[in-house]
């Protein structure tokens, strides 16, 4: 399946695939309250070797009609049946920035036969007892009552009240609506372990950046140690945002290693 269009059916997910039909396949998911823009740098360092898919999760951006679909839902298994879709019996790379990596090992853990190998970035692990309540998730949570409420929060902790301010009121408006899908997801998250360290056996990359939040390196090297045979990669200088800010040192550092390791076409493919 290669979905691509501005304006994908109502209650459709939008993906784009980018690169050689033939290259083996590398699926890149965002995190919360992103879209799939957020992962083009990355992609474009990657689709000269690769097969590229990049999608707009259930709620987001050019999926965002999915919010108004009866009986939608924003909870895990939705998440995963999207991405098993448009995967459409491929196997596949997974790469996942913070929620995204959730998404990433789930289905790994769901659906072995398809993922190859996972690379994850500061990825919440919200249900651990540990795992602070102050984080941008935690105080969108505390909104959830209004989702346009709880996306606005969120996004003022994400880039700061200055900057929120100074956007046009249409896009301010356009997140604002994205709170459905924040708020299911991450409710979801916190009450609902997604996945087990125990089901993930095949190659996994975890990532961090020295200049993340406490609490996401801490949980990073939670899953490293959880999941035996699985590499720490430390992102130099690099924030939550690292697959946008850093894209080539992202790609040569967590996913060029992740093909390698995994091997097969996705190794041979480094070398083109």
């Amino acid at each position: 399946m290669t979905a691509s269009s501005d304006s994908p059916p109502s209650g459709a997910v939008w993906a784009e695939e980018a690169g050689d039909e033939s290259a083996p396949l590398i699926a890149l998911i965002h995190g919360t309250m992103d879209r799939s823009t957020g992962m083009l740098k990355l992609s474009r360092r990657l689709d000269h070797r690769f097969r590229v898919l990049r999608y707009d999760r259930r709620g987001y951006g050019r999926s965002i009609d999915i919010s108004a679909t009866p009986g939608a839902t924003f909870d895990m298994h939705a998440q995963v049946a999207d991405l098993i879709g448009l995967l459409d019996g491929r196997p596949a790379i997974l790469v996942g920035h913070s929620y995204g990596g959730d998404v990433a090992l789930a289905a790994a853990a769901n659906h072995p036969d398809l993922v190859a190998g996972v690379a994850v970035y500061e990825t919440p692990l919200s249900w651990e007892p540990w795992w602070p309540g102050s984080t941008a998730g935690g105080a969108a949570q505390a909104s959830a009552g209004d989702p346009g409420e709880a996306a606005e929060r969120f996004m003022r902790r994400l880039v700061g009240d200055a900057l929120w301010e100074r956007l046009p009121e249409r896009t301010r408006a356009t997140r604002r609506s994205e709170g459905a899908a924040l708020v299911g997801e991450l409710r979801d998250l916190s009450t609902n372990p997604p996945w087990r360290a125990s089901q993930i056996r095949c190659p996994l990359v975890v990532g961090l950046g020295t200049r993340g939040a406490a609490h996401h390196q801490r949980g990073m090297r939670f899953l490293h140690d959880s999941v035996p045979g699985s590499i720490l990669v430390e992102l130099a200088d690099a924030r939550h945002d690292a697959p946008l800010s850093h894209a080539e040192v992202f790609a040569r550092e967590i996913v060029e290693p992740l093909a390698r390791l995994v091997g097969g076409q996705w190794a041979t493919a480094i070398d083109r």
